[in-house]
C-alpha cells in the first residue's frame, strides 16, 4: 500500500454506521486490535475522546491468553489513567532491583534497594490476567465496546486502503484499523509493514507462578510490606545460552521464568521447560520458592532486536502500536515493554484524533504518529539502547563474567592464611587463569559503555 492509493475518511464523530470520505460505510470510527496495553490504552483515549471505538481481543477475555508481567515502569500511565496506581489491580511497588551473576556453586549479586522508588511510584509488579482485564473495563467505561473471542485473519482493503477487519464470514469497517496484536502481528504483515523476524530478534519466554503467603514473600525478599522486589539473572540459570533468569514478587506469589534467544536455543539443542526446570530448582534459587505451590505455567514470544525490530508504523488507515511495532528494550538491568507500549499509545491516539477530524486517514496525516513517537521518551530510549541488543548477544556475558567476579571475590572473602594481595593483584591473578583477556575486558567494557 502506498500514500498515492490512500483513500481520506470520515470526519470521527462518534456516530457509527456512516459514510467515511473513502465512500464505505462503516461501524465505527476505529478498531483496535489486541486488548493488551498498547490496545486498551488506545482505545480508552480515542473513546474517551468520544470516537466510536470497538477493541478485539482473540483470547476469551482480555487476560485470558496473556502470561507476560513482570516489572511495569508505570509512571507513563498516570497521564492516561490519573490515579493508575491507586486504580489499578498492581501487586508490589518495585523498590529492590538485583542484577544477579549465577554459577553453579557461587553467585553475585548486585542488590540495590531505594525508598526513592516508591515515590512517586516508579515501577510494579503485576500479573497481566488482572492487569488486562482492569483495562479492558476502563474501555468499556469510556464508551468502547469490547468483543473478545474474536479473532481476526484479515484486513479489509479497499482502493489501497485498510477499511476494516475480517475474521471467517464476518467483516467489520472502520476508517482506522490499529494493531496491537503482539510481537508476531498477523496483520501487520497482513497490511505490508513487517517481515518474519530473523532468529536472533525473538526469544521464548517461559515463567512460573509460585504461590506464597505474603508475610513469607516479604520475609525471605527482605521487603517492607507492599514493597517488591525484582531480580535480573544471567549465566547458570540459561546454561549459558543467551538470555537470562527473572524473578519478582507480586502479592501473594512470585512470578520466575527464563527468557532464552531462539536461535542459541535451537543452536545448543536444548529445550526450553528444562532450562527452567533449571532455574527453578538452582540451589541459589529454590530456597526463595520452598513450600509454594504452583499457580500457573506457559511460554510466550518475545521481542528482543530493540531499535532494529521497528519498520514502518503507518498504511493508509492503518498504525501499528506496542510490541507489534517492535517496542521492547532489554537492557540487561531492565526489562521494559509496557511503558513502551503506553507510550504508544499516547502518540498513536494523538494523531488518530487528528486524523478522524481532518477526514483524512492517508499515511499523510498518520505519518504524524512515528513523528511523535520519535520525539516521546519511547522512541528516545529505542535510540538511546539500539546497541543493547548486540552486546547481549555476546556469549562471554553468560558463561564468563559470573565466575570470573566470583573468583575475584572469593580471593577476598577466603582468609587462608596466607598473605594478602592487594586488589588489584588479586583480580589480575584470576584473570591469567580465566578464559578471558585483558582485550576481552576493554572490548566488553567498550561496547558496553556505548550501549548503556
Amino acid at each position: 500500500m502506498t500514500a498515492s492509493n490512500a483513500s481520506n475518511c470520515g470526519n470521527g464523530n462518534g456516530n457509527g454506521n456512516r459514510n467515511g470520505g473513502g465512500g464505505h460505510a462503516v461501524d465505527f470510527d476505529v478498531i483496535v486490535v489486541g486488548a493488551g496495553v498498547a490496545g486498551c490504552a488506545t482505545a480508552f483515549q480515542l473513546a474517551d475522546a468520544g470516537h466510536s471505538v470497538l477493541l478485539v481481543e482473540r483470547g476469551p477475555e482480555p487476560g485470558a491468553k496473556s502470561l507476560s508481567g513482570g516489572v511495569f515502569y508505570c509512571r507513563v500511565m498516570e497521564q492516561i489513567f490519573p490515579g493508575f496506581t491507586d486504580a489499578a489491580p498492581i501487586e508490589r511497588v518495585i523498590t529492590r532491583n538485583c542484577v544477579s551473576f549465577l554459577n553453579p556453586s557461587s553467585f553475585v549479586n548486585i542488590d540495590y534497594a531505594d525508598d526513592r522508588l516508591a515515590q512517586p511510584v516508579n515501577a510494579v509488579s503485576v500479573l497481566r490476567s488482572k492487569l488486562d482485564a482492569w483495562l479492558s473495563d476502563q474501555c468499556e467505561r469510556a464508551g468502547a465496546m469490547v468483543m473478545a473471542g474474536f479473532r481476526v485473519d484479515r484486513l479489509l482493503v479497499e482502493h489501497g486502503q485498510v477499511c476494516g477487519i475480517g475474521a471467517g464470514e464476518d467483516e467489520l469497517r472502520c476508517h482506522v484499523v490499529v494493531a496491537a496484536d503482539g510481537v508476531n502481528s498477523f496483520i501487520a504483515r497482513d497490511a505490508g509493514l513487517r517481515t518474519k523476524d530473523p532468529a536472533n530478534h525473538l526469544a521464548v519466554g517461559l515463567k512460573s507462578v509460585i504461590g506464597l503467603e505474603r508475610g513469607v514473600i516479604e520475609d525471605r525478599f527482605n521487603l517492607e510490606r507492599g514493597q517488591g522486589a525484582a531480580y535480573a539473572v544471567v549465566g547458570d540459570c540459561t546454561a549459558g545460552v543467551g538470555g537470562g533468569g527473572f524473578m519478582y514478587t507480586n502479592l501473594e506469589s512470585v512470578s520466575i521464568g527464563v527468557v532464552l534467544r531462539l536461535d542459541d536455543l535451537a543452536r545448543r539443542g536444548l529445550k526450553s521447560a528444562d532450562l527452567l526446570d533449571r532455574f527453578v530448582g538452582h540451589r541459589f534459587i529454590a530456597p526463595f520458592l520452598k513450600g509454594g505451590e504452583p499457580l500457573e505455567y506457559g511460554a510466550h514470544l518475545v521481542a528482543e532486536g530493540g531499535q532494529a525490530m521497528m519498520r514502518d508504523l503507518v498504511a493508509p488507515g492503518f498504525v501499528v502500536v506496542g510490541e507489534a511495532a517492535g517496542l521492547a528494550l532489554n537492557t540487561g538491568l531492565t526489562v521494559r515493554g509496557m511503558d513502551l507500549a503506553a507510550g504508544s499509545a499516547i502518540a498513536a491516539a494523538e494523531t488518530v484524533k487528528e486524523a478522524l477530524a481532518a477526514g483524512d486517514c492517508s499515511p499523510a496525516i498518520l505519518s504524524g504518529y512515528p513523528r511523535r513517537l520519535a520525539a516521546s521518551f519511547v522512541g528516545k530510549d529505542m535510540t538511546t539502547y539500539r546497541r543493547a541488543p548486540a552486546l547481549l548477544e555476546g556469549a562471554r556475558i553468560f558463561n564468563d563474567y559470573g565466575p570470573l567476579l566470583a573468583n575475584v571475590l572469593h580471593g577476598v572473602y577466603d582468609l587462608d592464611l596466607s598473605p594478602r594481595r592487594r586488589l588489584w593483584r588479586t583480580a589480575r591473578d584470576t584473570l591469567k587463569t580465566a578464559p578471558l583477556g585483558l582485550r576481552h575486558l576493554a572490548g566488553d567494557g567498550w561496547k558496553a559503555l556505548r550501549a548503556l
